[in-house]
């Protein structure tokens, strides 16, 4: 019998990112629906490192308000790479669940130093409704849960993108995105530029979840990687996720939600994983982090039967 690996839970209860407040609470959701104990119950020994530190918005200036809160943002994605960084080095997988989408610039950056270590390369899916791929040049709002994956890939801002031990954290062509439905106008051009794989959910509509998720996996994980999922529960059609801040219309259905993740345990390539952008003051009866567990649970190996 294969020993399944550990599991580190790490909390970032930030929403200095958000142009909404609410998903600082999204840890506490979670762990209310039972993470730790779902996943021990699939054979995985659990450890819940607890939460990283992390500055109230009310008493913190925005700073530049084409990148608000960039430096105590940045702060917490450099101890979140810390502590996301010993779990991996241990052998464990990370969990860290958010707090807006702004956390995977310490989270990515983590795994694409354990990545260079074991010689191999990061591959990044980018689960979302929307790419985060703005620019402080770009955004309409200055927030920067918009901004991460521009970072991650080198560009800016540039407080996040230095983060780790080297940039860009990710290849473009290792990156791909899935269930993209809202762009901002400026934001296109930077994707279409950019060597990302985009699949869309008119993508989804044409091809079949399946296929999508088979050809997206296919692309990024050529040779040797390491694969890092990053789940935005607004990825999530509003009927089975009401708790984010950003819910935009015609997302994934509770199904394709599950054969996606179902297809990454599929792979044997997990390393760590993200959940954000659960809002539980926008939630109802905790839906969004129940399902946020359940689909946890499907990418580290529950099956149907």
């Amino acid at each position: 019998m294969t020993r399944l690996p550990k599991i580190e839970v790490i909390g970032v209860p930030l929403d200095l990112g958000s142009g909404r407040r609410g998903v600082d609470m999204g840890p506490s959701a979670v762990r209310i629906a039972r993470l730790g104990n779902r996943l021990e119950s699939l054979g995985y020994t659990v450890t819940d490192r607890g939460d990283i530190r992390h500055p109230v918005l009310e008493t913190r200036p925005v700073g530049d308000p084409r990148k608000k809160y960039i430096r105590d943002i940045a702060r917490v994605c450099r101890q979140l790479f810390r502590t996301s960084a010993a779990a991996l080095n241990s052998g464990a997988i990370p969990i860290v669940i958010g707090g807006d989408h702004s956390v995977a610039a310490g989270s990515v950056a983590a795994s694409s130093a354990s990545a260079r270590h074991r010689r191999r390369a990061l591959a990044l899916l980018w689960i979302d409704a929307h790419a985060d791929m703005n620019t402080p040049s770009t955004s309409p709002t200055g927030n920067v849960h918009g901004m991460p994956l521009a970072a991650l890939l080198g560009g800016e801002p540039a407080e996040l993108g230095c983060i780790g031990e080297s940039a860009p954290a990710v290849r473009p062509e290792r990156v791909a995105l899935v269930g993209i439905r809202s762009l901002d106008a400026q934001e296109k051009g930077l994707i279409r530029n950019s060597g990302v794989h985009v699949f869309t959910m008119t993508d989804i509509d044409r091809l079949g979840l399946a296929t999508v998720t088979q050809r997206a996996l296919a692309l990024i994980l050529k040779g040797r990687a390491d694969l890092h999922v990053s789940l935005d529960l607004d990825a999530c059609d509003p009927a089975i996720a009401p708790g984010v801040g950003t819910a935009v219309r015609g997302g994934l259905s509770y199904r394709e939600a599950h054969m996606l993740l179902e297809m990454v345990a599929d792979t044997g390539r997990l390393r760590a994983l993200d959940l954000v952008e659960v809002n539980p003051t926008l939630d109802m009866h905790n839906a969004t982090a129940e399902l946020a567990v359940e689909l946890a649970l499907s990418a580290l190996g529950q099956r149907l039967l």
